[in-house]
């Protein structure tokens, strides 16, 4: 099968689910240590991928993203990795449900400052999964500072090798 907009969405929730299997292992300690990174724990930088992935999931449906409650979200690991994972099954399911040429149509939506923009749902697409391997690489980092030496590899090339359509 060729790659794909859904293979690319796919590939998000597998990376997602990787990471969120190596972090249950993580130690609190590390999982909610303070780091000099752009956000300074392995937590807060999770919360910020999923909050990302349900912001631009929010856009794209047309909903309000109003204001997220993180608060839990940052305390409880189980709970962040679970949210991480199901708004990633849920960006997949939205887009399963468009043709492409929905996917290439533009749509309104306003930054967290209120200020308006308009960007394609395959622009958005990219952008989101884009957004989530740079921040995945920096957790793996901070990882591997605090010792842990056993990661996953979330690379997009591991994930098509191994991929269900390749067996």
């Amino acid at each position: 099968m060729p790659y794909s907009t859904i293979k690319h969405l796919e590939f998000n929730l597998w990376a997602n689910k990787q990471f969120a299997d190596l972090l249950n292992t993580v130690p609190d300690h590390i999982y909610f240590h303070e780091n000099k990174s752009s956000f300074n724990s392995v937590a807060k930088t999770l919360l910020h991928i999923w909050g990302a992935e349900n912001i631009w999931l929010k856009r794209m449906q047309g909903s309000d993203t109003g204001s997220l409650s993180t608060e839990e979200l940052l305390k409880n690991k189980s709970a962040a990795l679970q949210a991480l994972t199901e708004t990633s099954a849920n960006l997949l399911q939205f887009v399963q449900n468009k043709t492409e040429a929905e996917l290439d149509r533009i749509f309104p939506y306003k930054n967290l400052k209120g200020e308006p923009f308009e960007s394609s749902y395959l622009d958005t697409i990219f952008h989101i999964v884009n957004h989530g391997t740079y921040h995945r690489g920096q957790i793996i980092t901070m990882l591997r500072e605090a010792g842990i030496e056993k990661v996953v590899s979330t690379d997009l090339i591991h994930y098509t090798r191994n991929s269900p359509d390749k067996k």
